[in-house]
């Protein structure tokens, strides 16, 4: 059974580097930030071009959803915005969902932040909410961001052959998963 309640809640996830906060129109000034750094945009394959206007709707329509948990990724210390990660496409029948994380640049990338917060909301997927599967896709020019799903138990499970078109040439989706039952490093 999930506990569709601690989504619509989405307690504060608290780790040695970085806390998980509900992401909220608060945190605009970060996040619209990373909607315009070019590795960020390459790295999530975004092609969409944002307003400030849906940003901020955008933001200000995550509390209180059943369905998903987004989260501002907070550096502990001083509580600065370093990106979301967020659970998804909640599938009830099944105990599954979907993850995706985004840091916003190459700042604060290769720090640990991204694997923590990985493994915070791992945690909350399985043990608070009640998943049993979480699955993503990252794309084949991303050997980082791989290295920190393994880290966090993620497997790779298989391939979409050119899925992604992105400056003139074809790029491949690894797809990974990790199960309740798969260690967690």
């Amino acid at each position: 059974m999930i506990d569709t309640g601690a989504l619509r809640t989405q307690p504060e996830l608290s780790g040695e580097t970085v806390v998980l906060a509900q992401l909220d129109d608060s945190y605009f000034e970060g996040a619209w930030r990373a909607l315009r750094d070019p590795e960020v945009i390459r790295f999530t394959g975004t092609h969409a071009k944002f307003t400030e206007e849906r940003i901020h709707e955008f933001l200000a329509s995550r509390p209180g959803l059943a369905d998903r948990a987004d989260y501002a990724v907070l550096r502990k210390e001083d509580r600065v915005y370093l990106g979301d990660v967020v659970l998804s496409d909640i599938d009830e029948d099944n105990r599954s969902g979907a993850f995706r994380i985004a840091l916003t640049g190459p700042d604060v990338f290769g720090k640990g932040y991204g694997t923590e917060a990985t493994k915070l909301l791992l945690d909350y997927a399985f043990d608070v909410v009640g998943l049993n599967r979480v699955s993503l896709e990252v794309f084949d020019f991303n050997p980082r961001a791989r290295r920190v799903y393994e880290k966090a138990g993620f497997v790779r499970e298989g391939l979409q052959r050119e899925a992604l078109w992105w400056e003139g040439e074809w790029h491949d989706v690894v797809t990974m998963a990790v199960l309740k039952s798969d260690p967690r490093p």
